[in-house]
């Protein structure tokens, strides 16, 4: 399999670590890119842009695009950070100050750095969408107003997966002049920016056929002879059970759509739909942190006290939806053993299944990696942490 691309001298382990994800970690198409201090260091892509050979074997190119499911979520994350920036949202808040009609069934004291850090207490509902309701942008929004809290609000945490991107995007259009996030992301941070990220892909991008069509893939058979690392218990049987917060909280779509959908593609669903180029996801969170050289040089997107509020620890500890030991800033994922990122200063997030998006201040890095061939992972998928690790070596080395 051929790798297309470039590095930058000092890179090369980046390049070394793509190949070998094909050729020993399953990976039938994806890319990667890095930015360093605002200038971008890795561009590579390989394989076919669809996952499945059976649908074609048009080659992955430069500008192809994906899905990146919950690596949405940090994208998303940035527009009511923008909006508390320029002082049009208190992130203490009330929601409902916002939203009148949240405030129902004990929601009262929900405030909105609630719903950024996983506090809010409403990770599932009680009565799930189908595919054709979620992709209505009234009525995810009208379901968890209308949705009890599962624990009391502020109290712990855990992963809203799904719900995440209703309560965000009402806020985003109470707070804000009405526009969606959607359509903030496209007016305020992509267009300016040059990025291929849409949450909402315009007709004109799903006729161009910019985006693959993805898929499960199974995970590798492992080499050697060394044991086979599999889920703790407890965690298997979170995700076995029906009655459990993690069933619940993957459930409030039954049942999901299909990815592949034009239909689901051109809707937005802030915690789970976005779709883009590893460039364009990477070229997003050197903007977070610096500004950002290209045809044109753009100013970055948030000022330095709104990255310290990102990155600054809002939630840590057993994750009551993923079980495992969490950490969330104000929309972001932490560094830490759930979602190792490069250093204990980097904030970002996952997709499940493969994607990965962040940036770490200290080292003026900005990551994005997008697949078509998503696998069982939740937060640290093997492929883009493979990656990771030759960028920290390539540092180290440098």
């Amino acid at each position: 399999m051929d790798v297309h691309g470039t590095v930058a001298e000092g890179f090369e382990p980046v390049r070394d670590a793509f190949a070998r994800n094909f050729a020993a970690l399953g990976d039938r198409g994806a890319a990667v890119a890095v930015y360093r201090d605002g200038r971008k260091v890795v561009d590579l892509w390989g394989g076919t842009r669809d996952v499945d050979d059976t649908a074609g074997t048009e080659p992955w190119r430069r500008g192809t695009a994906q899905v990146v499911r919950s690596a949405t979520k940090g994208v998303a994350a940035a527009v009511p950070l923008l909006l508390h920036q320029r002082g049009e949202l208190d992130l203490d808040a009330p929601v409902g100050e916002y939203w009148p009609g949240f405030k129902a069934h004990g929601k009262e004291r929900v405030l909105v750095r609630h719903v950024l850090n996983h506090r809010a207490g409403l990770p599932v509902l009680d009565h799930p969408l189908t595919p054709e309701e979620a992709l209505d942008p009234l009525r995810g929004p009208r379901a968890v107003a209308a949705q009890a809290p599962v624990w009391e609000p502020g109290t712990d945490h855990g992963y809203h997966a799904l719900t995440y991107g209703w309560l965000l995007d009402e806020l985003v259009r109470r707070a804000g002049d009405g526009r969606s996030t959607g359509e903030w992301i496209a007016d305020e941070i992509a267009r300016p920016l040059g990025l291929d990220l849409w949450l909402g892909l315009p007709a004109a991008e799903e006729a161009a056929g910019r985006t693959g069509r993805v898929g499960r893939v199974e995970d590798p058979e492992p080499s050697g002879s060394g044991p086979r690392l599999r889920p703790k218990r407890s965690v298997t049987e979170a995700y076995q059970d029906p009655d459990s917060l993690t069933r619940r909280a993957f459930a409030a779509i039954t049942p999901f759509p299909d990815q592949n959908d034009p239909a689901y593609r051109a809707a937005a669903l802030p915690a789970t739909n976005g779709i883009a180029t590893a460039d364009g996801l990477a070229r997003f969170y050197a903007a977070l942190i610096g500004d950002v050289d290209g045809v044109t040089r753009h100013a970055r997107l948030f000022d330095p006290a709104t990255t310290e509020r990102a990155r600054a620890e809002e939630s840590a500890g057993p994750d009551r939806v993923l079980v495992v030991g969490t950490r969330f800033g104000l929309g972001y994922m932490l560094h830490g053993s759930a979602s190792p990122f490069l250093s204990p200063g980097s904030f970002g997030h996952p997709g499940r299944g493969g994607a990965l998006g962040f940036a770490d201040p200290e080292a003026g890095i900005a990551f994005g990696y997008v697949t078509n061939g998503f696998r069982k992972t939740v937060t640290a998928d093997p492929r883009a942490q493979a990656l990771v690790r030759a960028v920290r070596a390539s540092l180290a080395a440098g």
